[in-house]
């Protein structure tokens, strides 16, 4: 039994355990995906914007260049080093920094670059041409250290070459260090966002935890008043909320039914007993006189209807609880008057029905005609004078008839019952209505003290109250008030 716990326990702590990965891995994987994409775009972006701005401007700058060897005839002296006025080369060199080397007719190196750029049998081939402006472009040339973008131009005439580089692999070294410091920050980010996404998933399923301790100590102890430490106002702590309200109904239910159990037991245990006092007394019933004899078969009778109808209201009151009748629009005005005309039919007492505003309610017809019965058998049974009617009063509550439930604000409509018996004590009233209740005056009458309750059950069933006071002049005046709103979650 101790392994079986532990291995649920432990099941329920893995499955919540899974869920927080679950949670911190999701959390990382969608930080990590909109990072790496967010990151990939400007990573592209930034590389096109500088590759193409670099070739832009040394695509200007070789323009240029042919552009003044096609309109000036120009030597190689023109784009000598040495020119202090600000020649050719100077143009060259200002707008982007380039490499400049000239090449004599030979193909010789004039003025050599810095650093000094190869010289091949294209540039060779240029620098011997007859037409200005000829040009042969070479990529990715390794030149000491670097990568060089070059272009040789040809003098024209056969007076040598003009070559033009570039470098590029300081912009790649840059765009290297910028992906790098990318990938470093995508994984920065992503650490962030799965330390961060498993702090909240810990802090959200730490209360999971929690309930499900408290679930599991249910299981475990069948002990219903458990107290769910959960709080907040998320889904989590609505959750817990509602298993906190279930536990108290069900401990309430469980409440309910052994002290039902416990009183039941208890007042069945004196009819039973007199019923196998008299019956065997019928084994020498013929030893009896004829007198004892009556009185003792009355006994049995008496005896069997009592038990009868305690049986039967144990089963109503049990029942009640989960009465599925359907709520429907009722008048108590004729339950009122159905339960007298029955009344004077099994009495013999003259009972009346007064009815003032509108009575119309939502409410379960067979509950609400039961525990007006009760009333007036409960009024019959204590004014054994029959001096003067029962009176049953209704009271609505002024609703003109017609309009919808609840117009009124929820207001109740009125029951009750008056009689001219002994009355209620006053240290009665508020006990009355508690199961096998009976008052001391009331012991020596027929009665189980189950009737009241199941008014008790009724009146709450359909959001109203029972109460019972003492008239004056004598008697008692009990009832109950039924909501417009209807039933509530039992008959």
């Amino acid at each position: 039994m101790r392994s079986g716990a532990r291995l649920r326990r432990w099941v329920a702590r893995a499955r919540l355990s899974s869920l927080r990965t679950t949670f911190t891995v999701s959390f990382a994987a969608v930080a990590a995906a909109v990072t790496v994409l967010v990151g990939f775009l400007s990573y592209d972006a930034a590389a096109r914007l500088v590759r193409v701005d670099q070739q832009t401007v040394f695509e200007g700058v070789v323009q240029d260049l042919l552009d003044e060897v096609r309109h000036s005839a120009l030597t190689p002296a023109d784009f000598a080093t040495a020119d202090a006025d600000g020649g050719p080369r100077d143009e060259l060199i200002r707008p982007s920094g380039t490499v400049v080397q000239v090449l004599g007719p030979d193909a010789s190196v004039v003025d050599r670059g810095h650093p000094p750029l190869p010289v091949g049998a294209d540039d060779r081939r240029i620098a011997a041409a007859r037409p200005a402006g000829q040009l042969v472009e070479h990529r990715d040339v390794d030149v000491g250290d670097g990568m060089y973008r070059v272009a040789t131009v040809s003098l024209g005439d056969g007076r040598g070459a003009v070559q033009i580089a570039q470098e590029f692999s300081d912009t790649e070294d840059l765009l290297r260090e910028l992906q790098q410091r990318t990938v470093l920050l995508v994984g920065a980010v992503v650490i962030a966002a799965g330390l961060f996404g498993w702090w909240l998933a810990r802090r959200i399923t730490s209360r999971l935890v929690r309930l499900a301790g408290a679930a599991e100590d249910v299981a475990r102890t069948g002990r219903l008043g458990i107290q769910v430490p959960v709080a907040g106002y998320d889904e989590v702590a609505r959750l817990g909320r509602s298993f906190d309200r279930m536990l108290g109904r069900l401990a309430q239910s469980e409440e309910d039914q052994r002290r039902l159990v416990q009183d039941a037991g208890h007042e069945l245990r004196t009819p039973l007993t007199s019923l196998r006092t008299n019956i065997s007394m019928l084994r020498r019933i013929d030893e009896l006189p004829p007198a004892a004899r009556g009185e003792l078969v009355a006994d049995l009778a008496q005896e069997s209807r009592e038990l009868t109808d305690l049986v039967n209201e144990l089963v109503d009151l049990a029942a009640g609880q989960s009465d599925r009748e359907p709520l429907q629009r009722v008048a108590l005005a004729d339950i009122a008057e159905d339960v007298a005309v029955a009344a004077r039919r099994r009495t013999g007492r003259a009972v009346t029905v007064r009815v003032s505003g509108d009575t119309v309610v939502d409410g379960r017809p067979g509950a609400l005609q039961r525990a007006l019965s009760n009333l007036v058998d409960n009024a019959a049974k204590f004014d054994r004078g029959g001096g003067e009617p029962i009176d049953i009063v209704v009271t609505g509550a002024g609703m003109p008839v017609g309009a919808s439930a609840g117009a009124d604000g929820g207001a109740a409509v009125r029951v009750e019952v008056l009689d001219r018996g002994p009355g209620i004590a006053e240290e009665d009233l508020d006990r009355v209505f508690d199961r096998f209740y009976r008052a001391p005056d009331a012991r020596s009458l027929p009665g189980s003290g189950l009737g009241l309750s199941i008014v008790r059950e009724v009146a709450a069933a359909h959001g109203g109250d029972p109460f019972a006071r003492r008239r004056e002049g004598g008697g008692s005046a009990i009832g109950f008030t039924v909501g417009r709103g209807g039933g509530g979650d039992g008959g």
